[in-house]
């Protein structure tokens, strides 16, 4: 069975083409270059996920689940796979250099551990290196326990990311 525990949603302010995620006690991860796939990077021991903007908010949704969930459907345009560990259970989606008016829940919601994450993204080449007033970029984040695996590409549409994996 796999039932969504919970889910959030909120504005994140982005800055320099990206938003984070990361856990107040330690490393979240082992590196992954940005090439690798163009839409999540781990470099030390933060996640960072890369936008097409350059500044602005983007609309993130967080579901939590107790099992593998089944991805988006053919609307997100880039979906990638990390496994991340949260050592202090405060695994968390932050801005770059602005706070969240509001926190989205935490992603370690089963605490300290070993965690799934898919990011989903659509809308990234909509307003490239811009600063829209407007949301123009949507992502989607599923959480769900699970011991740490390799990085997987499950999909790769958009240009913004393919340019990212071509540097």
């Amino acid at each position: 069975m796999n039932e969504q525990a919970a889910h959030g949603q909120q504005l994140v302010p982005v800055h320099y083409h990206q938003f984070r995620i990361s856990d107040e006690d330690g490393p979240v991860g082992p590196d992954l270059p940005p090439e690798h796939n163009g839409l999540v990077e781990v470099q030390d021991g933060i996640a960072t996920v890369l936008t097409g903007i350059h500044t602005g908010d983007v609309d993130v949704t967080v579901t939590f689940h107790s099992n593998t969930p089944q991805p988006g459907d053919a609307e997100w345009e880039e979906i990638v796979e990390v496994s991340l560990h949260s050592a202090s259970g405060e695994l968390m989606v932050r801005g770059l250099m602005a706070d969240l008016d509001e926190d989205l829940p935490e992603l370690s919601f089963d605490g300290p551990g070993d965690y799934r994450l898919r990011v989903h993204a659509r809308g990234r080449d909509t307003a490239v290196d811009l600063a829209p007033d407007d949301v123009t970029e949507w992502y989607l984040i599923q959480v769900w326990p699970a011991q740490a695996q390799e990085a997987v590409v499950l999909r790769q549409t958009d240009s913004y990311g393919a340019s990212v994996r071509a540097r």
